[in-house]
């Protein structure tokens, strides 16, 4: 069954009566190794294709694709540097394959470059079908994104860790 995780000692349920836990106030569960901490540089979301998404063909419009992604990008470049950010410029897009309505998609977004006030991100849309394992990489593309301090002014994002670009 592709539900069930492949290794139960990631999966935690605890469940308490509201303001009944046994910590502490201010202590959150990340702190308690409950919940797992984000992954710096990548984003994953994921959504269902519902008939107001979709074009005259029955298969998700581009331009909500392009929204999907921008909002993906969004995120991972929020996580990335935790400032305001804005996107810049769309680099690179390819449509692989049509996404049909009923479907699930992925979105995998990336944070592949961080210059001086901008950040390159990359996001892979990967089309599910709700009902067997079928997958395969339906879209692609790339996001310039730019940090912005209160003045609305771009500011310095922090490196890479790892020592990418």
């Amino acid at each position: 069954m592709g539900f069930i995780p492949a290794d139960w000692s990631a999966v935690v349920l605890l469940v308490f009566p509201v303001g009944r836990a046994p910590w502490g106030p201010g202590v959150t569960l990340a702190a308690l190794g409950a919940v797992p901490a984000v992954a710096p540089r990548e984003t994953r979301v994921t959504h269902v294709v519902f008939p107001g998404l979709t074009n005259h063909h029955g298969t998700l419009f581009g331009g909500e694709a392009l929204s999907l992604m921008d909002s993906a990008a969004f995120i991972a470049a929020t996580r990335h540097c935790r400032r305001k950010v804005v996107t810049r410029h769309l680099n690179a897009m390819e449509f692989r394959n049509p996404i049909p309505q009923g479907s699930l998609v992925e979105l995998v977004a990336r944070v592949v470059r961080a210059g001086r006030t901008s950040m390159t991100v990359q996001v892979d849309v990967f089309r599910e079908d709700m009902y067997s394992e079928e997958r395969e990489l339906a879209c692609a593309g790339t996001f310039t994104l730019v940090a912005l301090g209160e003045d609305g002014r771009p500011v310095p994002v922090p490196p890479l860790v790892g020592g990418a670009a």
